[in-house]
């Protein structure tokens, strides 16, 4: 290796470890922050304390929207898997016009802003008359996390070989048992991959959730919110490294299922 490209190597991994620590920086002040013994945001902690952990135990308003959002975060996942997965094969076997268009149509909430997002999907279901808050939530989350599934499904599918399952129906497989044995397992990865980005968008999601939320049924970030507007103390920090912590252990069972390598590759 030649001077020069050694100095081009030390370049972009200094430049990347800059990258990386901005990044994460916010992520290490609100850590920070949730073990301060201060009632304020205060850096660096005079002190360091879990009582604003232990007041999460007293909290009653926030255990119920987390449990509504993990509900509706499993189920717009799950639905978004499926309805995904057959649009990704319809578009990617099927012969008729306007397929990139479908495509383009299917991923469209994820170029729009939230709030334009949020604000049209209240006057559609106005409109048709559904006046149910769990139900618009959990259309609304379908609507953004249907982006995930259709994307990664349809690249992964363009490197399936479809002939596999003509083998495997030769062998006396219906179609149903043919996909499930064949096309399953190869496109695990996929699925994993865009279940995981779904069901985390769908837990952070903020604007939509908040034109279709209401005061009985509140989404964990609305909460936060509410939370930040009463009484802005480290409380908001503990619950928000929660949901770090949740990131991490979500990474942490996709590498031990899958590989991080390996969903990289996705």
């Amino acid at each position: 290796m030649t001077p020069l490209e050694r100095a081009g190597t030390v370049a972009v991994w200094t430049v990347a470890g800059a990258v990386v620590l901005f990044m994460l920086a916010p992520l290490a002040v609100v850590m920070a922050v949730s073990v301060s013994a201060s009632p304020v945001f205060t850096l660096p902690p005079p002190a360091l304390s879990f009582r604003w952990y232990e007041r999460l135990l007293t909290l009653r308003d926030l255990w119920p929207a987390a449990r509504v959002s993990v509900e509706v975060a499993l189920l717009s996942t799950a639905v978004s898997l499926v309805l995904g997965t057959l649009c990704a094969i319809a578009v990617d076997r099927g012969d008729f016009r306007g397929r990139s268009a479908i495509v383009t149509f299917a991923v469209s909430p994820l170029m729009m802003p939230g709030l334009v997002v949020g604000v049209a999907l209240l006057q559609a279901l106005r409109d048709v008359g559904l006046r149910d808050a769990y139900a618009s939530l959990l259309i609304g989350h379908v609507v953004i996390t249907l982006p995930y599934v259709t994307r990664t499904v349809l690249a992964s599918l363009s490197l399936f070989d479809f002939s596999l399952i003509d083998a495997a129906r030769t062998l006396g497989y219906s179609y149903p048992r043919a996909l499930g044995k064949v096309m399953v397992p190869v496109l695990a990865p996929a699925f994993l991959t865009s279940g995981l980005f779904a069901f985390l968008a769908s837990m952070d999601n903020y604007p939509i959730s908040l034109f279709l939320t209401d005061a009985r049924t509140k989404t964990l970030p609305i909460q936060i919110l509410r939370y930040l507007e009463e009484r802005p103390d480290p409380t908001v920090a503990a619950i928000s490294s929660g949901l770090i912590v949740l990131t991490i252990v979500v990474l942490l069972l996709a590498d031990r299922l899958v590989g991080l390598r390996r969903l990289a590759e996705v």
